[in-house]
């Protein structure tokens, strides 16, 4: 038997519960053995719950049981999640985790951590929710160098672009929209500015690269200026945009950003609409591949954290190796990498400076210059912009 502790009973962990619960002769048979869940810790109550037998307020209860082979976290967080992460893996306890601050910041560390005590630390469901991207990468696709990740990591500012897009309403209005549907919290920041596609590119460049890539060194370009303009001209170019966390790896760099890019129709992202993500990865065997599906939700999210459970009961005193050491890569700055650049300039303005360049029209868009540059650093293009006299409206890097 596979005794198993979930941390926390919010939205993800009640998820966690449910599945382990309502499928539990399938895990079992997946896992070899019968999967029992132990103990729920909160630090409510929840009289008439299911869980109510099972609840504790003390992990030590947990985490002091030789009985408790697996621990799923679902709290949110780095404390009390590291914490309880080591204690559990310094115990020789798998930790699987939904938990993209944890695994962003400690994951390397808690990893290691796992290797020396012949346990495993897994978060699959801390990138794409539901979308199964990083057992894959360490466990399918082992035969590839990545030189690309490019990815839809967030529902709520798909979810807004894509309104923008198809129903031409005004940013305001579609994230009110969304925040009355519970996609987008009352304080939007880290979805509308790019914080939290931020940290899942960190995580999948982390992987890419086997070392770490930190939240903090990636530059990041939410969405809050998009505009009904900036559609127009993407639908004169054949393109939808998105906000994309993406690394690269050109001349021997590393570049990793967030930003919104123009992407063209005959690419796989352009169709990735409403609260769904996606991740696009470029191997130099392989070539491109996409996995697609849910990237939050309860069940969602839930059904990779459940995934996790069952590969950890499924290596009882072995860890799974997965790639990740606590050196540093050193990004490259992301402003000398070369992207092509949907420019707006206000009224007629002189585009010499920016060398070759090709003449967009948007339907019902008046008194500014659009064009698309030739390939050029975003260095370069402040230097033209400046040497052009002209002021800047917006400008959107393209995506092919």
């Amino acid at each position: 038997m596979v005794n198993v502790a979930v941390l926390g009973y919010g939205t993800v962990g009640s998820g966690v519960v449910e599945v382990l619960l309502k499928n539990n002769s399938h895990l079992s048979r997946r896992a070899g053995e019968e999967v029992n869940l132990k103990y729920v810790l909160d630090l409510r109550d929840f009289p008439g719950d299911p869980v109510e037998k099972i609840l504790v307020h003390d992990f030590q209860t947990i985490v002091n049981d030789p009985e408790i082979r697996v621990i799923a976290e679902a709290m949110g967080g780095i404390e009390p999640a590291y914490s309880f992460a080591k204690a559990a893996l310094e115990k020789g306890i798998s930790f699987c985790t939904s938990n993209k601050e944890l695994v962003e910041a400690k994951g390397a560390e808690l990893i290691e951590l796992a290797k020396e005590n012949n346990a495993n630390f897994f978060f699959e469901a801390s990138v794409g929710g539901g979308i199964p991207v990083i057992r894959p990468m360490f466990a399918c696709l082992t035969a590839d160098h990545f030189d690309e990740i490019s990815g839809i990591l967030n529902g709520t500012t798909n979810y807004i672009l894509t309104k923008m897009d198809k129903e031409g309403l005004a940013f305001p209005d579609v994230l009110k929209e969304a925040q009355d549907k519970g996609y987008a919290e009352r304080n939007p920041e880290a979805d509308v500015e790019g914080h939290d596609a931020g940290r899942k590119i960190a995580i999948l460049a982390s992987l890419a690269n086997e070392k770490q890539v930190s939240f903090a060194d990636i530059p990041m370009e939410g969405i809050t200026k998009i505009t009904s303009a900036d559609f127009a001209y993407a639908k004169a170019l054949d393109a939808s945009i998105k906000l994309l966390g993406t690394e690269r790896k050109k001349d021997g760099k590393t570049y990793a950003m967030v930003a919104p890019f123009l992407v063209h129709s005959d690419d796989p992202l352009y169709a990735v609409d409403g609260v769904f993500n996606a991740v696009k990865l470029h191997g130099d065997m392989l070539g491109n591949v996409m996995f697609y599906g849910k990237g939050a939700g309860k069940h969602a999210t839930a059904s990779a954290v459940v995934s996790d459970i069952v590969s950890a009961a499924k290596n009882p005193g072995r860890h799974v190796p997965i790639l990740w050491s606590q050196e540093k890569l050193q990004l490259a700055d992301a402003k000398e990498y070369p992207f092509r650049f949907l420019v707006r300039l206000e009224g007629e303005a002189d585009t010499a400076a920016f060398g070759n360049v090709e003449a967009v029209k948007a339907e019902g868009v008046t008194g500014e210059t659009a064009f698309v540059t030739e390939e050029m650093t975003e260095k370069k293009l402040e230097e033209a912009i400046a040497a052009s006299g002209a002021s800047l409206i917006h400008r959107i890097r393209l995506g092919w």
